[in-house]
């Protein structure tokens, strides 16, 4: 992409309804963007489908859920699971009796990483044992959805699929220094991607976090053509991350996390959807405003995006309602300290020199720097220790409104997609918010209590 497409209109859902069918293409784990866009799916009626990755056994094989599992999978999920293992990645495929990747990476050690060398003609029967492994039980499942989608039905696929991270002792150092350290711990994120271990880990995000998306597009185009036929709908989202627009000194401004490795997948997965866009599939790319989940929580600072966006409920108009979420926001610092002062440490970091340069989309996603990774990390740090309690803060708090936000932008607009690919900023995030708090204020308000248990469930 050139420049960011920001998604500028509030659409409201005139598509799906109640007895149509809502398949998340990954499973739900815990707390993440997936959970709005279920809370839409659900209040629309809409039939709910997963899917699930599977477990590994004791000797690496892939299997199903067992009953336990599948039941407590389907009651997270609030729908019917498909129980045929589409786990995604090749770190843990390899020919028969032959060491998987993660083997291979597994030998490394912190004084060779950089210098050894992997043998990627290997590599590559890996990566094709695991995309057939993975196509054909995609194929299987999709034999099962199609017997799921009644005639007459709409079908509304999400893709959620993301990460490929090797369990590799070396490379989790490795990434807690890149993504965690300062000072003589700080490692250059430059110097992973130009090692073997770097590579292989971003072609096994490729696997994940894109070419799923493909392998959905391709493998339901059986369903989707006989959706079409009968007059149906059929469309396709996916989750991506390509920095965000958060207010900058009064002004909306695209930043991004540094460094965000997964970047590269990402921007497959914008192609992606461009590509299936080109050929009349209804395929967009969401790119979301920073949250915290599970897996973000690995880099440390993507948070701080989140905060500005209580600014930006009031530039919105929020009125009321916004000045709650900031005394949601107030009660979560320790005494004596306000949000405002927590505004000047973000403001601080956004205006220092060494930033500038991290702001320039068309250089996404950039390597990091040392100065850049303490000035972070640092701040980020500082922020922590100005809360109550560090295991819920003001950007758990925040996570749920755009996660809450996101989930209904994204139904809304899916019904008549503008493009691939769009960008979700805190503009359009908090009249989304607005909108839906100040219309149901009369009916069902939404005190600051209120949002902190709210919160504290997505957390």
């Amino acid at each position: 992409m050139d420049k960011p497409i920001a998604l500028t209109r509030i659409s409201e859902n005139t598509v799906f309804r109640k007895g149509d069918v809502f398949v998340l293409f990954g499973e739900l784990f815990g707390r993440g963007y997936a959970t709005g866009l279920l809370d839409e799916a659900r209040r629309a009626g809409m039939q709910i489908v997963g899917f699930t990755v599977g477990r590994r056994d004791e000797n690496n094989v892939l299997r199903p859920l067992d009953a336990d599992e599948l039941a407590v999978a389907e009651e997270r999920l609030g729908g019917k699971i498909i129980n045929i293992p589409l786990m995604a990645g090749f770190d843990l495929d390899a020919p028969a009796g032959g060491p998987t990747p993660t083997d291979l990476l597994s030998k490394m050690t912190l004084e060779s990483w950089q210098t050894d060398k992997v043998d990627w003609d290997y590599v590559e029967q890996c990566r094709d044992i695991a995309t057939a492994r993975f196509t054909e039980a995609l194929s299987q499942a999709m034999a099962v959805l199609d017997g799921m989608v009644a005639a007459g039905r709409n079908v509304f696929f999400a893709h959620t699929m993301a990460g490929g991270i090797p369990k590799a002792k070396v490379f989790l150092v490795v990434a807690n220094r890149i993504y965690k350290g300062t000072g003589p711990r700080h490692m250059s994120s430059q110097t992973l991607l130009e090692s073997d271990m770097g590579k292989l880990i971003l072609q096994n995000f490729d696997d994940v976090s894109a070419n799923t998306f493909r392998h959905l597009i391709d493998l339901s185009a059986a369903i989707r053509g006989r959706v079409e036929a009968s007059g149906g709908q059929v469309r396709y989202t996916a989750y991506g991350y390509h920095g965000s627009a958060v207010l900058i000194d009064g002004s909306y401004r695209w930043q991004t996390y540094t460094n965000y490795t997964q970047g590269y997948a990402k921007m497959r997965l914008e192609s992606i959807a461009e590509q299936a866009w080109a050929t009349g599939v209804k395929a967009t790319v969401y790119n979301c405003p920073e949250i915290r989940t599970n897996s973000s929580d690995v880099f440390t600072g993507i948070e701080l995006p989140l905060i500005p966006l209580l600014l930006a409920l009031k530039k919105e108009n929020g009125g009321r309602w916004a000045e709650e979420q900031w005394q949601a926001g107030q009660a979560l610092l320790a005494d004596g300290l306000t949000i405002e002062d927590v505004f000047h440490k973000i403001t601080n970091m956004q205006a220092s020199e060494v930033m500038r340069s991290f702001y320039d989309f068309s250089a996404w996603p950039m390597a990091n720097s040392q100065a850049q990774a303490d000035l972070t990390i640092g701040t980020s740090n500082e922020i922590t220790q100005m809360h109550r309690d560090s295991k819920f803060m003001l950007g758990d708090l925040l996570s749920g409104l755009v996660v809450e936000a996101t989930g209904q932008l994204i139904f809304g607009e899916s019904s008549e997609p503008s493009g691939p690919v769009l960008w979700l900023n805190h503009d359009i995030v908090a009249r989304r918010l607005n909108a839906s708090h100040t219309r149901s204020k009369s009916t069902d308000p939404m005190m600051a209590n209120d949002v902190l248990s709210l919160a504290r469930e997505i957390a």
